[in-house]
């Protein structure tokens, strides 16, 4: 594991009354997979690269819940456990990673190495645009209300993220409410849009930050247009 570390042990924190489960000071990385069932050909594969700011994972939320969502329809899932706490560099070489060990066991996990993308939430969000634009993207990426990938104080993408010819569709979803972070949706498509890249923004009225799959507001259709996106693309068939 090249990189480093926090050498404290992993950690579950306490339930803050949300059901939600929290871990950090991941220092190992893990790649979890879920096969989708009866897919018969080859399936699309996702990783699934929870949130937290880079402090922690919010691994049902923004993991777990999600794995049993892509399975239901046809999809396998890629959980990744990336390192946390204040982790970036680290966090970046995981995630480029889960994308290399996927691609090489395609043939022993039944999946299509043409059709691996990457979901992720929050700051798994801009860690999932980040590997998009390093030498080992995914073949499209889902954000979902994505974090710090906007300058304060406008709608411009952060310097560290290069758009290019090369970068991976995208599927965009955030609420408007999500006034810390909604700029980095509209920063990342409009890159995407300069580029000639194919992107779908859906920004809602309403939502708020770290919804996952559990919202009863119109932002909670989301998994719908996502999954019509995916069968539009033709990663999902």
């Amino acid at each position: 594991m090249p990189g480093k570390a926090t050498a404290k042990p992993e950690t579950t924190l306490p339930d803050m009354g949300d059901n939600v489960l929290r871990l950090t000071n991941v220092s190992t990385p893990t790649l979890t997979f879920y096969p989708a069932k009866d897919a018969g050909v080859p399936a699309p594969v996702v990783i699934v690269c929870p949130g937290g700011g880079y402090q922690i994972l919010a691994y049902d939320l923004e993991g777990t819940e999600v794995v049993e969502w892509l399975n239901s329809i046809g999809v396998s899932a890629a959980l990744l456990k990336y390192r946390v706490p204040n982790n970036r560099a680290g966090a970046l070489e995981d995630a480029r990673r889960a994308v290399r060990m996927v691609r090489a066991h395609s043939k022993d996990w039944n999946i299509d190495p043409a059709r691996v993308g990457m979901l992720g939430f929050s700051a798994g969000g801009h860690l999932a645009a980040s590997c998009s634009n390093s030498p080992d993207r995914p073949n499209f990426t889902i954000l979902v209300y994505p974090a710090y990938l906007f300058k304060k104080g406008g709608i411009e993408l952060v310097d560290e993220i290069k758009i290019g010819s090369k970068t991976p569709p995208a599927f965009i979803v955030q609420a408007r409410d999500d006034k810390k972070y909604y700029r980095s949706s509209l920063a990342y498509a409009v890159a995407l849009d300069a580029q000639g890249v194919p992107v779908e923004l859906h920004l809602f009225a309403k939502g708020g930050h770290g919804f996952g799959l559990r919202s009863e507001q119109p932002v909670g259709q989301w998994p719908a247009l996502c999954e019509a996106w995916m069968k539009e693309q033709g990663f999902l068939r």
